[in-house]
């Protein structure tokens, strides 16, 4: 080999040892995300990025302490000077510079928070080292009614500015949106459940207590055992905490309903109950058997000479848990029973069946309903299923 040829191979094999180098400690160190992609990906991640973090504070709607943790990302979105959100009445949050201006902003906004319509204005700010000169507001709307403005500051007139913040608006509000149906679907469970607690008859609390009152002087310790299994009862029934409960919970409460029932009836209401121990922590929506199991204990005593019986089974299915509820009582007309389902059984007829269909579908999706059989004089059998698992379902 001659020596210009080694010099070439020296020099080469330099090259790749250097790329080499080079190579290594680009993929030693993490990568970050203007290693990844085009400018355009890099700039449409980062904005992607952006909103993702202002919209878990606009999702508790649009409050004082939500408009702070989310005022620094939108105005990081717009790219401006300075903005600001607002409700009605008064500025919520001023983020970047001129926060004398928002003495002043509520004066500009009183025909947009009337006719919900952009606007755009001069600052009039008579400090010539200010750089806020212009602002454009769009209402922040949800369900047509106007909740507030968002006010992006700049130091021209600018279009892009005025359609970038429109969009911006829009998106907050979709996030408001959303905050509405959140709470929209915490007062429709709760009412439901207060609809729930008001089935609980008058007539089932005093006749408890009647029963109750009759073991005084015959049998002192059975009185004590039923007052204590009251007092359980309507404490579980009425507390205030919590969506869900777990299988174990309601069914105890179940247990604690039907001791006061039989210590009404005695001998005319013979129950049955088969539970597995592995479904006794599955999660489920709260007070959804109780309002079954007092259906069931209404038709199957209603109009029974001798004796009634209820079944109720809670058993391993897998990935669920059935629970089956069944009574040999008067039974249903099938038709009126999907009246009730669809909602047209009045006020106060079969509230349970509908209110506990509707909410384990709400839950779980339309697959879960109730699955019911009857017929006039054959009794009811009421089967319902329930996932182990489902995120956002946990017993309290």
């Amino acid at each position: 080999m001659t020596g210009a040829a080694v010099a070439v191979v020296v020099v080469l094999a330099a090259l790749l040892l250097g790329a080499g180098y080079l190579l290594g400690r680009r993929t030693a160190r993490p990568l970050r995300p203007s290693d990844v992609g085009t400018p355009v990906e890099h700039a449409t991640f980062e904005t992607l990025h952006t909103a993702s973090l202002a919209a878990p504070p606009l999702r508790a709607g649009l409050t004082e302490e939500s408009a702070r943790r989310a005022a620094r990302r939108l105005r990081s979105l717009l790219g401006t000077d300075a903005l600001c959100l607002t409700d009605r009445d008064r500025v919520l949050v001023w983020d970047g510079a001129g926060h004398h201006h928002g003495k002043d902003v509520m004066d500009h906004l009183k025909a947009l928070l009337d006719n919900g319509r952009d606007t755009a204005f001069d600052s009039g700010c008579a400090d010539l080292d200010c750089p806020l000169r212009w602002a454009v507001a769009v209402p922040l709307t949800v369900e047509n009614r106007v909740l507030g403005a968002l006010v992006a500051y700049a130091p021209r007139e600018s279009a892009v500015l005025a359609r970038a913040a429109g969009e911006v608006a829009r998106w907050v509000c979709v996030q408001l949106e959303l905050a509405e149906l959140d709470r929209s679907r915490t007062q429709l469970i709760e009412a439901e459940i207060k609809a729930l607690r008001a089935q609980i008859s008058p007539h089932f609390i005093f006749n408890s207590l009647a029963a109750i009152a009759s073991f005084v002087r015959t049998d002192p310790e059975q009185a004590r055992e039923l007052l204590l299994e009251f007092a359980d009862f309507t404490r579980y029934s009425f507390r205030r905490h919590g969506e869900f409960t777990t299988l174990a919970d309601e069914l105890h409460s179940i247990d604690q309903y039907l001791a006061l029932v039989r210590a009404r009836f005695g001998e005319r209401l013979a129950v049955t109950l088969q539970v597995a121990p592995e479904v006794l922590p599955v999660a489920l929506p709260f007070l959804c058997l109780q309002p079954l199991v007092e259906n069931a204990v209404k038709h199957g005593l209603e109009g029974a000479v001798n004796r009634s019986r209820i079944t109720i089974s809670a058993l391993d299915a897998g990935s669920e848990a059935e629970v089956v509820i069944e009574d040999d009582g008067t039974g249903m007309d099938p038709e009126r029973l999907r009246q009730i389902l669809r909602g047209e059984g009045g006020t106060s007829t079969g509230i349970g069946l509908l209110n506990v269909d509707e909410r384990l579908r709400q839950v779980y999706g339309d697959d879960y309903g109730l699955v019911i059989e009857t017929g006039v004089g054959a009794g009811m059998k009421i089967t319902l299923r329930l996932p182990k698992y489902r995120a956002g379902v946990h017993g309290s």
